[in-house]
């Protein structure tokens, strides 16, 4: 499955699209996610960002082992893409031989 989260984007076709950061979250629980691509800006800073998504994911890698899936950002905040940029790098540096990657 791919997931796409974000509040305004046109959802590209072959992607499921999602809203909020709880929902992105529990579809990565829930296994089987291949790819997520990220908006950091979602309307409500109270319900979350994309940055959030990164967080659990980098988290769940430390501490439960969880293998994370190919993350890309496509967020037009250049100052929170740079912070997510540095997560996912991070997550990438967790998980090193299990074949993650990033892609702009």
């Amino acid at each position: 499955m791919k997931v796409y989260l974000d509040d305004e984007r046109t959802t590209p076709e072959g992607w499921t699209r999602v809203y909020w950061p709880d929902e992105a979250v529990a579809l990565l629980a829930a296994g089987g996610v291949a790819e997520i691509s990220l908006d950091h800006d979602l309307g409500d800073d109270g319900r979350g960002t994309g940055y959030d998504v990164v967080l659990w994911i980098e988290e769940a890698v430390a501490l439960r082992g969880f293998k994370p899936p190919l993350i890309l950002v496509h967020s037009a905040n250049s100052s929170a893409r740079e912070k997510m940029q540095a997560g996912i790098a991070a997550i990438r540096r967790l998980a090193t031989g299990r074949g993650v990657s990033e892609r702009q």
